[in-house]
């Protein structure tokens, strides 16, 4: 059962799969569930042992200092991937969710709604005047980066670094890295601090002054409090929020793009009836997960699919592949904007589901609507790139034409 037979190792994907994994993803859910790598860990493709997984903190942790010091050694990558909230358990796990809880709520979403409407109203204003656009860079890069810099209280002249930074720090994570990867992700953790650095020093002489939805000037001001975080963690969890914040979002809204072009009756069918905005947004998520590989590693000894894996076994979480299990997804293959239910692990599950997917949802759902109901007609006028990531589904560009 754990016979790598099919040659699927993630040290060493084709060109070909980063265009097209899903075919892949389903030959090694087929034949090897628990698909053994050459490193000794293990890809997890089934939907049913990932959400398991997921679910289950006790006995599999998301602390991944073992894991990063061999790729990462102990330079600024390292630091900031094991101080950041995503890569640690309780109760270090627990302590930064509750501080961040309250920037989340319902009402704080609600508060936030408006500008992010307004926001999306001006890029869609610049594109009918331009009548081309590419969507990444001109349309779904800026609605997460300036709402994540309105909530980190970033002055808006100094948010451009800041994409550059959180895409290079992101693709430190992918499974190969380069030595210039990884000269690059550190340089740039390095720059996101002294640009943090500054911003605080700033920020604490205001905090009186500070907004309601300011997530830093908020932080700053619970600094002595017995839970409060010290510049270190509150560096680095900064950075998190902006980076998980502006990739899930920019991924999302692009690759709903493509999937709706790919689709076009389901785009049609959309703006005919804009009521399944939900659920066309969760199948968008479902069908290209943004993030698509996740990691745990076993702190006890555990059993899949009839193999003890022992304490201390890695394994790598396909959530692209469970996302895609017709044992739980029926037509995996076909993209359903009426799919319902659609309980895929595009979040993750349990403590560890993200924080600002409500977030992300209410961007996308605005950017949709807001598209489909401007502009009458949306073409590709260019290729679908894509660079070579495996871990996140990431497009570098998509080339639109439009008309009102």
């Amino acid at each position: 059962m754990t016979a790598n037979s099919r040659g699927f190792e993630l040290a060493n994907l084709s060109p070909e799969f980063y265009q097209a994994p899903y075919g892949v993803y389903r030959e090694v859910r087929d034949n090897t569930p628990l698909s053994q790598q050459s490193d000794g860990s293990f890809f997890i493709s089934r939907y049913e042992d990932a959400a398991s997984i997921l679910k289950d903190h006790q006995s599999y942790s998301s602390d991944k200092k073992i894991d990063f010091k061999p790729k990462f050694g102990d330079g600024p990558l390292y630091e900031h991937h094991t101080t950041s909230l995503v890569f640690n358990d309780p109760p270090y796990h627990t302590r930064v969710r509750r501080l961040l809880a309250p920037f989340f709520t319902p009402r704080t979403l609600k508060a936030l709604e408006v500008n992010v409407a307004d926001m999306i109203d001006t890029l869609l204003d610049q594109a009918e005047d331009a009548g081309t656009i590419d969507l990444v860079n001109d349309f779904a890069n800026a609605i997460p980066l300036n709402l994540i810099g309105d909530m980190l209280g970033i002055p808006g002249d100094e948010r451009e670094p800041l994409r550059n930074w959180a895409n290079v720090i992101l693709g430190g994570l992918e499974p190969r890295l380069t030595p210039e990867q990884l000269a690059t992700g550190n340089a740039s953790v390095e720059a996101f601090k002294d640009y943090l650095r500054d911003l605080i020093a700033w920020k604490r002489s205001r905090l009186s002054a500070r907004a309601e939805t300011d997530i830093l000037s908020a932080l700053l001001a619970d600094h002595d409090s017995p839970d409060g975080l010290s510049e270190l963690e509150l560096m680095h969890n900064c950075i998190f929020l902006l980076n998980a914040g502006h990739d899930t979002t920019t991924t999302l809204i692009s690759n709903g793009m493509d999937l709706l072009l790919r689709f076009p009756d389901q785009m049609a069918l959309l703006r005919n009836d804009p009521a399944l905005m939900k659920t066309a947004v969760e199948e968008m998520l479902r069908y290209e997960s943004p993030l698509q590989i996740g990691n745990r590693r076993a702190t006890v000894d555990v059993t899949l699919h009839d193999q003890l894996l022992p304490a201390g076994t890695f394994l790598h979480i396909g959530i692209a592949a469970a996302n895609h299990d017709e044992r739980q997804f029926p037509e995996p293959e076909a993209f359903d904007i009426t799919r319902t239910p659609n309980r895929h692990l595009a979040f993750g599950n349990g403590i560890h589901i993200c924080a600002g997917n409500s977030l992300a949802r209410m961007e996308a759902s605005l950017a949709f609507s807001k598209l489909l109901a401007r502009f009458a007609r949306i073409e590709q006028a260019g290729p679908t790139l894509r660079p070579d990531r495996a871990r996140f589904r990431v497009i570098s560009k998509l080339p639109l034409s439009l008309a009102a």
